[in-house]
């Protein structure tokens, strides 16, 4: 039986993860997997013939030392999916602004080196709207995500002018959709649909996920959703195993909010199906890429 790590992190207590439901379905196919912590310096990474990058939802606290470790698993006989160049690619939500070179609608954004509040009223002007979102070029489940509005304190200012020193970051205008509407996700297997779920924030929040009472429903999607799905697919220049594409609507078109490529959530729990469909995805993507 061959073996492959499912890489995760050191605890998981405070996070919603689902991974563990691939791991009969891969056993079924021949793969023994196990769930091992990014940062565990004990493991010969040549023992296994395949890592799957899964919830490593730390790895933004020390990307370094993350890229470090992928670094070793890609130089070792263990085949790393998604791949470290993949992987590069989507550490920073600069990649949207390639996607959107490429013809993919993202949502309006300003790109920073360092925040002050003169860029506050630049975004208040540019979108035409009081109600901003400020998060770090590198993040993971709404780490370092804040709301800013004209109404924002100068203390509050400060504190982001010191977070945000020498930081990439971006700021957007808050898409009120997400709110009366939802958040879209959409997943793919080794380039293959498998589901789609809606996310909506609980009351008086902003944030969709679980860890922040975030509402998730499995959907069926339209045909517009669809097509803003895979032409954003298409415009990725790298093999996946998994991705999955999350969308707000913003005037009646689907808007790429987040390529999410390197440890999404893909709530095997939503849809029963989803963890075989990952599994067999996996082997297809394993005699595929595997040397």
């Amino acid at each position: 039986m061959k073996k492959c790590i499912l890489l995760s992190m050191d605890n998981l207590d405070d996070f919603e993860c689902y991974d563990s439901q691939v791991i009969a379905p891969l056993e079924q196919l021949g793969w023994r997997a196990t769930e091992v912590s990014w940062r565990d310096q004990t493991v010969n990474w040549d023992e296994y013939q395949a890592v799957i990058v899964r919830s490593t939802w730390d790895y933004q606290l020390d990307y370094d030392a993350f890229l470090n470790v992928l670094t070793k698993i890609e130089e070792s006989s263990s085949l790393l999916v998604n791949p470290i160049e993949l992987i590069k690619w989507n550490i920073s939500k600069t990649y949207l602004r390639e996607l959107e070179k490429r013809g993919v609608l993202i949502v309006p954004t300003i790109w920073g080196n360092s925040y002050s509040f003169a860029m506050a009223d630049e975004g208040f002007e540019k979108f035409n709207s009081q109600h901003l979102i400020i998060k770090p070029c590198i993040s993971a489940g709404s780490h370092d995500t804040f709301q800013l509005t004209d109404k924002t304190p100068e203390s509050e200012h400060q504190k982001y002018s010191k977070l945000f020193h020498k930081r990439p970051f971006l700021l957007q205008p808050f898409m009120p959709n997400i709110l009366s509407e939802g958040e879209y996700s959409m997943f793919y297997f080794n380039g293959a649909f498998s589901h789609a779920i809606l996310k909506t924030p609980a009351t008086g929040d902003f944030r969709v996920q679980e860890e922040f009472g975030g509402r998730l429903s499995k959907i069926e999607p339209k045909q517009s959703l669809f097509e803003a799905a895979e032409k954003a697919l298409q415009a990725i220049d790298f093999p996946t195993l998994y991705s999955r594409l999350d969308f707000v609507r913003v005037d009646n078109e689907f808007a790429l909010m987040e390529a999410e490529l390197i440890e999404p959530s893909l709530y095997f729990n939503l849809d029963e199906q989803s963890p075989t469909r990952f599994a067999n995805a996996f082997v297809d993507y394993f005699n595929q890429h595997a040397n």
